[in-house]
């Protein structure tokens, strides 16, 4: 059985176009990744399509992807790290 430890996010490492690397705590990418979907509601790709909320589609790209296509020339990645105490 895997260890539970591979479950925990504590961070986000977050990579933007003409932006420094930066990293973010969940709720952080969550709200960022709803205000870039809330921009993007008549183009979204097939398989955000399907949830009605904003909610419900930054989740499932928070637990399924690492990346968002933003457009051409353009870049949205998210990776998990966990932080050392």
């Amino acid at each position: 059985m895997p260890d539970s430890i591979m479950y925990q996010e504590d961070a986000y490492v977050v990579l933007e176009t003409n932006q420094p690397e930066q990293f973010f705590t969940p709720a952080e990418l969550f709200d960022k990744l709803k205000g870039v979907l809330s921009q993007r509601q008549d183009d979204l790709p097939k398989d955000l399509q399907r949830f009605d909320t904003l909610e419900a589609q930054a989740q499932y790209l928070m637990e399924t992807s690492c990346e968002l296509d933003v457009g051409p020339d353009e870049f949205l990645q998210w990776y998990v790290v966990r932080l050392e105490k």
